[in-house]
């Protein structure tokens, strides 16, 4: 087949480039990632023959409003499109001896079909993993994926991001040199009237919902930054037993995930605290709750203090921790904070309420920042 010439953005470069099976693509709105993938399995279709690319979205009715149509528009620019290639009714196209077919996951059956050489995940973010895995299972060569980050929590960062066979491309409007003038000075009209959209949609950045708890950064704790205290929250078969460490500097405070499982005994506990170098005179605020675990470990040399507990310390808590930046290192730890929310009533209003769930480490945090910042001097003394 005879060469075409098209235009293409870096978007596109990175991705031919991209030397892993996985190639992630999170990106802001109108960044060109989805254009640019469907101009990529064009370019690849008529360089190799005998191939089959399949071309995915959750919904049939968005997957032929976007990708599909997008698709034959670039075809059609390339003047490639021929109608009699296209089998509309199977939603598929015949390109140089390949196979370009969409396939939309409403019915659940579709996506466990034959094998394919190359896939594209349109939207990834609207996908189940199971959706994901049934069709990463069958494929054999390459798999793109484009989403816009409007998920604080989503299998795409644990599950793929995670994996050492993966490429991660993050795109923005700014990345498109084909947008017309007056849609970049709406994209960027956001940074005045909607901070969470400008940080999606704009910046290309994981969003984060408005009923989230804590706003926070991943980042290690710095020099200079002095410990404030342990915290400790205890679990055993279905909870994780947490325990972390908090430093502050200036107004910034640092929290460490440092044990964070189930199945533990008290003793166990000692041994983990023996292997991590903790210091038997530091201070260790744990659950008071479990008076026989803090008077256990107490004889066994370590430093353990009850906390207050109740339902208005935990508001208190929190309140105390959203008077500083918060910096976060450890992967449960950042789960939890990124999944940490408020109530929400029928009407989706706020509750000044946290859900029971993902606080493990954050109790933990709570328990060794509301015992120092808001009685600094209590239990300075080993002694009781």
């Amino acid at each position: 087949m005879s060469s075409v010439a098209i235009k293409t953005s870096e978007i596109f470069e990175k991705n031919w480039e991209a030397p892993t099976k996985i190639v992630v693509n999170q990106g802001g709105t109108r960044s060109g990632k989805t254009y640019s993938l469907l101009q990529l399995i064009m370019v690849k279709a008529l360089s190799e023959k005998g191939k089959v690319f399949t071309i995915v979205r959750k919904s049939l009715p968005s997957l032929k409003m976007t990708a599909m149509r997008d698709f034959i528009e670039i075809l059609t620019n390339a003047g490639l499109y021929n109608e009699k290639d296209h089998n509309k009714s199977e939603h598929l196209y015949r390109i140089n001896g390949n196979i370009v077919e969409f396939v939309s996951l409403d019915q659940p059956q579709k996506k466990r079909g034959a094998r394919r050489n190359y896939l594209f995940c349109n939207e990834a973010n609207e996908l189940t993993w199971e959706d994901f895995f049934q069709l990463l299972v069958r494929t054999t060569e390459k798999i793109y994926l484009d989403y816009n980050p409007s998920d604080d929590f989503h299998w795409i960062y644990d599950k793929l991001l995670t994996r050492d066979d993966v490429t991660f491309i993050k795109s923005t409007y700014v990345d498109n040199p084909f947008l017309d003038n007056t849609i970049v000075s709406e994209i960027e009209r956001l940074k005045h009237t909607d901070e969470d959209y400008w940080r999606i949609y704009g910046l290309g950045e994981r969003g984060q919902s408005k009923a989230t708890v804590f706003t926070f950064q991943e980042g290690e704790v710095v020099e200079g930054a002095q410990l404030l205290a342990y915290g400790m929250d205890f679990g055993f078969t279905n909870d994780p037993t947490s325990l972390v460490a908090v430093y502050s500097k200036e107004h910034s405070l640092y929290i460490k995930e440092l044990l964070y499982e189930t199945n533990l005994t008290n003793r166990d506990i000692s041994e983990k605290m023996k292997a991590l170098g903790i210091d038997r005179r530091a201070e260790i605020f744990a659950d008071s709750a479990e008076p026989k675990s803090i008077e256990e470990l107490y004889r066994m040399g370590w430093n353990v203090k009850p906390t207050k507990k109740g339902a208005d310390s935990i508001n208190a808590g929190i309140d105390v921790l959203k008077r500083y930046k918060l910096n976060c290192e450890g992967h449960n730890l950042v789960k939890e904070m990124r999944n940490y929310k408020w109530v929400e009533d029928k009407n989706g209003k706020l509750l000044n309420k946290p859900i029971d769930a993902f606080n493990h480490a954050i109790d933990a945090t709570r328990y060794a920042t509301y015992n120092k910042l808001t009685r600094p001097n209590y239990g300075k003394y080993a002694v009781r």
